[in-house]
């Protein structure tokens, strides 16, 4: 491999599109391709339709549903909106009490924010230490007049996973629906949503290796969710969505899907096999802690604490690995990680840690490059402070 600097371990934040995804992608922009609007009832537009039913089919497959109960968004940010937003309005005669937990991706927590201003109420559980939200905290939260539960499958910043079955029959028992913010974990565990007991579940084009701007909520059948639509002006996607639908964008996120579905089990042992290698190379570092337990986290992600360093001398000039001191999102705050902070870190702890995260097209070499770096950069800044 050819050295190259920086070196990229962020692909929690955003991945590159698969070049098979741009292929497809690219037949669907031109006079010669399917660039037709899927509402037109012509040739061109009957076209566009198909392809974005092949899409929702590919989708649905991968997370084994039916394609009527996939909903294409602009991301898992509206996705989460539409859900959050959307039970709330349509179910608030019969309670208007919300849970959600305090590592919440902030599309969830803002959106909850924004229904507790219009007279919901909203409870947030508090994870224990190792950021696991535990069963007995779920159910003292429960109140007669909850309505809705939204729960994150695998957390953005420390890569840890609820168990949502057993979370689920909780809050199925109580008459509540459970949302699930799913844009980390597609594509990252097997997602079966005939199993799970999930009401609705969000997802995200640009963390599978599809397109910005692209996403989809799963709503359940079976129970049946109701929801009032937030965007208006058209009958598209079941008229739960309006807006004419981005073929090209649809088409991406369904060949990334399909692509997943091949591969799935041979990428995550990659996925595992350079976490593991980097986490190797660097955890004799001085004062150098993991930030949650790797039982409870999926393969792609890293949190680590560099407790040795100060952040001056140590993560600004770090500038030959592409990682992330702070969920992308969030990226704009100055305080420390309200996530690690919510599990017990100290302000100090928080605002030392680095989320690095591994991906498809993540090399062993890369791997070995980014060690030599962080080790070398680690151990010329000085004493331990």
């Amino acid at each position: 491999m050819t050295k190259k600097y920086p070196i990229y371990l962020d692909y929690a934040a955003t991945t590159p599109v698969d070049p098979r995804v741009a292929l497809k992608m690219s037949e669907c922009l031109t006079l010669t391709g399917i660039f037709g609007n899927p509402a037109s009832s012509h040739e061109f537009g009957l076209a566009a339709k198909a392809a974005v039913e092949k899409a929702r089919e590919q989708v649905a497959s991968l997370i084994r549903t039916v394609s009527r109960n996939i909903i294409f968004t602009s991301g898992a940010t509206e996705a989460n909106n539409l859900a959050l937003k959307g039970v709330a309005e349509f179910y608030q005669t019969k309670g208007k009490h919300i849970i959600s937990t305090k590592t919440e991706h902030p599309a969830v927590l803002d959106t909850c924010a924004f229904l507790k201003e219009r007279g919901f109420s909203v409870t947030y559980l508090t994870p224990e230490k190792n950021g696991v939200i535990s069963e007995a905290e779920l159910q003292s939260a429960l109140r007669p007049d909850t309505i809705l539960v939204s729960i994150m499958q695998v957390n953005n910043e420390t890569g840890v996973f609820q168990d949502i079955a057993k979370l689920g029959m909780i809050i199925r028992k109580s008459g509540a629906f459970l949302h699930v913010d799913a844009a980390q974990s597609l594509g990252k565990i097997p997602l079966d949503v005939s199993e799970l007991p999930v009401d609705l579940m969000s997802f995200s084009g640009h963390k599978i290796y599809g397109p910005k701007g692209i996403g989809a909520l799963f709503i359940n059948d079976t129970p049946r969710v109701r929801l009032l639509p937030q965007l208006h002006g058209g009958a598209q996607e079941r008229k739960m969505r309006a807006g004419t639908l981005a073929t090209h964008q649809i088409v991406g996120m369904g060949e990334a899907c399909a692509l997943l579905k091949e591969n799935l089990e041979t990428e995550r042992a990659h996925i595992q096999h350079c976490r593991d290698r980097f986490w190797q190379g660097i955890r004799d570092l001085p004062e150098v802690y993991l930030n949650s337990d790797a039982a409870y986290s999926i393969p792609n992600i890293l949190n680590v604490r560099f407790q040795g360093k100060p952040k001056e001398s140590f993560f600004k000039q770090l500038t030959e690995v592409a990682a992330s001191m702070a969920s992308a999102c969030n990226s704009i705050a100055v305080e420390p990680s309200y996530v690690l902070r919510a599990m017990g870190l100290t302000d100090e702890e928080a605002d030392r840690s680095v989320r690095f995260s591994f991906g498809r097209f993540t090399e062993e070499a890369e791997i070995d490059l980014a060690i030599t770096s962080i080790r070398k950069q680690y151990l010329k800044t000085g004493e331990v402070s």
